[in-house]
């Protein structure tokens, strides 16, 4: 089976108590912790500022993931890292130009990662897989929490998997958007590394027995 790091996406979380969501989060077995940013242009919604992005930073040392869904993320990059950020992910389809903006991510010390939309191609990240860590791909529209997963990005994960593997390239694949108990072992099995998961770990049980669920799930899954 291969291996896989849990993302927990705060978008669901108890934000009136971050350092009790934090905390556990920290104890749950999940590895990352994941922060969407969106500024009500790119997508249509609007989800945290840098103060909130700096508070959880205070309040754990948990890898911190945060994924820029703006139109113009190289605006933003430099505060986003002096906020606490250890991996930055953009879109390919926001107004920034891509070269500039990983090296940008670079210059001021984070890894660097590309994400794409359902619509999007996965050749479109063909240019810069020497230049990045991380790819991302969407298995929902952007924008919103408690989508359904679209199985129509497990061909997206296959593709860029053997595309990586093929190449040698020490590129991670994360996927965000409708991962539970029961999709979480269709991306694996197709090759994701990095799961974000958010509506499921937050709703209906602790963090840790969402964790639990989730690797229980896809270690069953291999075996059968």
């Amino acid at each position: 089976m291969q291996k896989f790091q849990i993302c927990a996406s705060v978008l669901n979380a108890d934000m009136g108590n971050l350092e009790r969501v934090s905390k556990e989060l920290e104890t749950s077995g999940a590895e990352v912790l994941h922060f969407d940013v969106m500024d009500g242009v790119f997508v249509p919604n609007i989800s945290f500022g840098f103060p909130v992005l700096e508070a959880v930073d205070k309040s754990t040392d948990m890898f911190l993931d945060v994924h820029l869904m703006i139109t113009n993320p190289m605006r933003y990059i430099p505060h986003t890292i002096k906020a606490g950020a250890d991996l930055v992910t953009f879109h390919l389809e926001s107004e920034s130009n891509p070269y500039e903006t990983i090296r940008l991510i670079r210059e001021h010390g984070a890894k660097a990662g590309v994400v794409i939309k359902p619509a999007t191609s996965w050749e479109a990240v063909l240019p810069f897989m020497e230049l990045i860590d991380v790819v991302l791909v969407m298995s929902v529209e952007p924008g919103f929490g408690g989508q359904s997963f679209m199985e129509s990005s497990l061909d997206k994960i296959k593709s860029l998997r053997s595309y990586i593997d093929t190449n040698h390239l020490p590129v991670k694949i994360q996927v965000d958007g409708g991962i539970n108990d029961k999709t979480a072992a269709l991306a694996v099995n197709a090759g994701a590394d990095m799961l974000v998961v958010g509506s499921y770990l937050f709703k209906g049980h602790t963090v840790s027995e969402g964790v639990q669920a989730l690797r229980a799930a896809v270690s069953q899954s291999a075996h059968e």
